[in-house]
């Protein structure tokens, strides 16, 4: 093939791969807690796992590197997660990830009082999503309060 027509193929290439981004644009996943479940629980304190619905909806997938994240229970700092591990976040699709945060005893005063006595718990979370997309890294600022079920005490 000649030099030319290789050249004029590479460029008609670029050129559909820039139409193609052209039209894409970034929305943030939308997050939700939607249970607490104690993990386990010792002496020095214990681990709850924060299963959160995450939905993509993007046309495209999504992929994170880090998740940091803070949880407030019954307005008492509870505990603080970092996640490294790479998810995929399928195209216009829900995903359940699991969160688990390691917590102690001293200093967790109310929260620690719902967790054993409620079937609900008010919660509180801060934290940053950061995700690769076609469009470059991507960071996402979580907040969000509300109340969510306790479902299992311990497994």
């Amino acid at each position: 093939m000649p030099v030319a027509r290789r050249t004029t193929a590479l460029a008609l290439s670029l050129a559909a791969a820039c139409a193609t981004l052209g039209h894409l644009s970034f929305r943030e996943p939308e997050l939700a807690l939607t249970e607490i479940d104690v993990a386990g629980l010792g002496l020095r304190g214990g681990t709850l796992d924060l299963v959160f619905d995450v939905y993509n909806p993007n046309d495209y997938r999504l992929r994170s590197t880090r998740l940091d994240v803070g949880i407030d229970l019954e307005a008492t700092h509870f505990g603080d997660a970092l996640v490294e591990r790479p998810l995929d976040l399928s195209p216009t699709n829900h995903s359940r990830v699991v969160v688990p945060v390691q917590f102690e005893w001293a200093g967790v005063g109310a929260g620690a009082k719902a967790l054993l006595t409620k079937h609900a718990i008010g919660y509180g979370l801060t934290g940053r999503l950061i995700l690769e997309t076609p469009l470059g890294e991507q960071t996402v600022a979580l907040t969000a309060k509300g109340n969510v079920p306790l479902l299992k005490l311990v497994r």
